[in-house]
């Protein structure tokens, strides 16, 4: 794969998992085993975007405390250029506590997130003479409004492929209504249902609310369903792909594996039906590992996981 340079924007956190050893009791002291990571959507899907072969900077802020500086000195371990990444002497590094019942499905996520109220769009701004030379960019939705909506216009003027992933319902309303710029949107069902404003009653939705996702703008809509799979739309052609059959471990990380896989083969020129085959497979590499992400994963893992299944 060619060395072609993509830069992710947005959280670079600490992450704390919980695991329930019984049924989840609300209201009550659960006992869970607890393991901690490096994580961040963003941050998580350069790492991901790295061991598939690409080369990958993080724009993100950080906390000047010992939290910080690890997410900082793991990333460059891993093969993640952070010299965008602020340091901020007021904050602390941001967390993400999740908590999961038995199954590894997720039950609860609690997100101390107010570090990034400082990724304003002056920050976007002053950025931009290095950010314009990204082969193309990832940003979730962890910035002020403004700052996205800064990405988003660069991006449209200077014909920068974007890709994003709102991250939540709650999150995506930060996003702006003229979407026009976006290469491709990630929302799962219920920040689908919040850009678009239709609500999803059966499966027969999927395309009235991916065109209406496009009508304000997106190019290609890409609809994670769980364990339906997704559901993709391109200028192209539509479809619905189900998920690798795997045993699942912990559901974590598992959409910002997918995101860097459909990412990975679309910029090598596949067409979306094609990457989100790669997304998928990334995702099952996910599902299968407590880690964020999958310690095996690489483009050629990849490859022969999809001739094999």
């Amino acid at each position: 794969m060619d060395n072609k340079r993509i830069t992710c924007i947005g959280g670079a956190n600490i992450d704390r998992k919980a695991v329930a050893k019984d049924d989840i009791r609300y209201r009550s002291s659960n006992p869970v085993n607890t393991t901690e990571s490096f994580g961040g959507v963003a941050r998580n899907v350069a790492e991901n975007l790295a061991k598939l072969g690409n080369g990958v900077s993080l724009f993100s802020v950080v906390g000047d405390d010992s939290e910080g500086r690890s997410v900082l000195a793991d990333s460059v371990c891993k093969n993640i250029d952070v010299a965008l990444t602020k340091v901020a002497k007021e904050g602390r590094t941001g967390t993400y506590t999740a908590v999961l019942d038995g199954d590894g499905e997720m039950v609860l996520a609690l997100a101390d997130m107010a570090i990034y109220d400082q990724f304003t769009s002056d920050v976007i701004a002053n950025s931009w003479e290095a950010l314009v030379t990204s082969e193309a960019i990832f940003m979730d939705t962890n910035l002020s409004s403004e700052a996205i909506a800064e990405v988003i216009s660069r991006c449209e003027k200077e014909s920068i492929r974007l890709y994003i992933d709102p991250v939540s319902s709650l999150k995506a309303k930060k996003l702006p209504r003229d979407l026009s710029g976006v290469s491709v949107l990630f929302p799962n069902l219920e920040e689908a249902e919040e850009l678009s404003g239709i609500r999803i009653k059966s499966s027969a939705d999927y395309q009235v609310v991916a065109d209406a996702l496009k009508a304000h703008g997106v190019e290609n809509v890409v609809m994670t369903l769980g364990s339906e799979g997704i559901f993709y739309s391109s200028p192209t052609g539509s479809g619905q792909l189900l998920p690798y059959s795997v045993e699942i471990v912990d559901v974590t990380g598992a959409g910002d594996a997918l995101t860097a896989g459909v990412m990975s083969a679309m910029i090598q020129g596949c067409d979306l039906e094609v990457a989100c085959r790669y997304g998928l497979a990334a995702a099952a590499f996910a599902l299968q590992t407590e880690q964020s992400v999958a310690p095996d994963l690489s483009l050629e893992h990849l490859t022969a996981y999809i001739k094999e299944n």
